[in-house]
């Protein structure tokens, strides 16, 4: 929404509307459940008299679609949006690629790609991982290969025996059990 225009429901409709009534895009049923959406569920969008007409089988499919957006777009935002709620629901796979949604995707460069935003885990860069995980790595082979001071390790006992509230019990359980053992080693 930042940097560019916002577009309405109304505008994403008239949009989309050559991609919906393009032959085999919707089915006789998905377009049956919508308008049943829009009629019988709150809040009601079609009446029932409108809702008879745009299921009335002796009209092709592609003219009652067509009637029905055009229908929806006079009546106002919130029934486009009713529409397009029950068109995710009815047809979830046709709304991922409506020409609207792909025209926010790529228009709104703000906007987060969810497959992208898996793997971006912080904006710092492999370079700051490569350090966090150098100076674990350094902190291991120091802790594993350097005989502990049985002097230092007194008072750090105790911090790790409260690192279950900070770090886990189970990674505690291995702290303490190494700080024992380096106890008893003279």
């Amino acid at each position: 929404m930042f940097g560019r225009k916002y577009q309405t429901y109304c505008d994403r409709l008239v949009q989309d509307t050559p991609f919906l009534t393009s032959n085999g895009r919707l089915s006789e049923q998905q377009v049956d459940k919508i308008i049943l959406q829009l009629n019988r569920f709150y809040p009601q969008i079609l009446t029932n008299k409108e809702a008879e007409k745009f299921r009335n089988p002796k009209t092709s499919l592609r003219i009652r679609l067509s009637d029905l957006l055009t229908h929806l777009q006079r009546k106002g935002e919130r029934d486009c949006q009713e529409f397009y709620r029950a068109l995710y629901i009815n047809a979830q796979h046709l709304y991922g690629s409506l020409p609207s949604r792909k025209a926010m995707k790529t228009s709104d460069s703000t906007e987060l790609d969810p497959d992208k935003e898996k793997y971006n885990l912080n904006d710092r860069g492999p370079m700051f991982f490569l350090a966090c995980f150098s100076v674990a790595a350094g902190l291991a082979f120091l802790i594993y290969y350097c005989s502990p001071d049985p002097r230092v390790f007194r008072g750090a006992r105790r911090v790790i025996g409260f690192s279950p509230i900070i770090i886990g019990k189970h990674v505690s359980h291995y702290l303490l059990a190494f700080l024992e053992k380096s106890f008893r080693e003279p």
